[in-house]
């Protein structure tokens, strides 16, 4: 198969294209694959269409056979994607070689920062502008910072996303890490606590936040999906110091009956997988969606080992939804799903709580 020019619409009249039947769209990761020009011949991985995906359904370059790449020199000896085909090199904040090396290896503890931990990759914006908005009320929008760290559970390259760069362009976030083997952040971390390490001590990380990229897995199964990350980020930020928040997800537009209401997952993560207690903000709601919310909390015991919060998100929301990001969850819009982003910007206004209450012991 042929790349087509990417500034063309379609087939142009009498070139090789007009024969096809039709066009997928290809993604080149350079890191992985280098680059291509239109007219290279490629081999793609085509097995997201033919599986008719939602996330990622699009066509993949492994490689451009018939082209000469310069050798570059690798920038560490940490490979991602290890053992495969498309084993990638990277310069680990940890590693040996490292300029951060020596910060990382005297980490200590994150004395407290808050880390939120998210489920869905479409709860990140959310919980990021509501602390960016409550930051900057609280006087500490320039010099508070947020770090987005993308674990390895979805997608594995960052540039999947297009949520993160037009979260960076806004300030919303400052800076990401991506761990395990996922890769293209602006910091490669080996795992999880190696990432929550890079964040306070390279990062300076005011808040951390948590969450898988694009292209969850979900199975119908009570342990079958990869947003059980959130369970292990919870642990791993307790173990290390943190202040565990954990993203209810919510949702009363829902035909899933697993998922409606408190889902299912944010059921288990809680009570089977999350070993640390963790505070869990739920956003106020009308009389009947807070009813239905504060009867599984009690029917599943949440309360037992974490502590819910609700708290008045509005104004969380309403920063996000001043931002003008096309952000959607399972296909449905902010106001179409309006709880669920209640959830996750109740998140980020407690977050910021945390940093007002630690930056006033400083000052004090």
């Amino acid at each position: 198969m042929r790349l087509r020019d990417p500034h063309l619409n379609g087939a142009g009249e009498g070139s090789p294209e007009s024969e096809e039947a039709s066009f997928h769209p290809a993604l080149n990761f350079v890191a992985l694959t280098g680059r291509v020009d239109v007219g290279d011949q490629v081999v793609l991985n085509t097995v997201a269409t033919e599986l008719r995906l939602g996330t990622g359904g699009v066509d993949f370059v492994i490689a451009a056979p018939n082209r000469i790449e310069q050798e570059e020199q690798a920038p560490g000896h940490i490979l991602k994607l290890r053992y495969t085909p498309l084993q990638t090199p990277v310069l680990a904040a940890e590693a040996p070689e490292s300029p951060y090396h020596a910060a990382i290896a005297h980490f200590t503890s994150l004395d407290e920062l808050p880390v939120v931990c998210a489920e869905l990759h479409s709860q990140i914006p959310a919980i990021c502008a509501a602390a960016r908005w409550a930051l900057r009320h609280a006087g500490m929008h320039l010099d508070a910072k947020i770090v987005y760290i993308m674990t390895d559970g979805a997608a594995l390259p960052m540039a999947l996303s297009r949520l993160v760069p037009e979260m960076k362009s806004r300030g919303l976030i400052d800076s990401t890490i991506t761990c395990g083997q996922a890769f293209g952040g602006d910091l490669e971390a080996v795992n999880i606590y190696s990432a929550l390490a890079a964040a306070k001590e390279v990062g300076r990380a005011d808040i951390i936040v948590v969450g898988q990229g694009p292209g969850n897995v979900g199975t119908g199964t009570p342990l079958g999906f990869s947003g059980i990350d959130q369970g292990l980020a919870i642990n791993a930020a307790a173990s290390l110091g943190g202040v565990p928040i954990a993203v209810a997800r919510l949702s009363f537009a829902e035909a899933r009956q697993r998922h409606y209401g408190l889902s299912h997952h944010t059921v288990t993560v809680l009570k089977q997988i999350a070993r640390a207690s963790a505070y869990v903000p739920l956003p106020r709601l009308p009389m009947p969606e807070r009813l239905l919310l504060e009867h599984a909390i009690s029917e599943f015991e949440i309360d037992k080992n974490h502590e819910p919060v609700v708290i008045d998100a509005d104004n969380g929301l309403e920063a996000l939804i001043d931002e003008h990001l096309d952000v959607k969850t399972m296909g449905r819009s902010i106001q179409q799903e309006r709880p669920f982003f209640l959830a996750a910007a109740a998140a980020g206004l407690l977050a910021a709580q945390f940093v007002e209450a630690r930056s006033a012991v400083v000052m004090g």
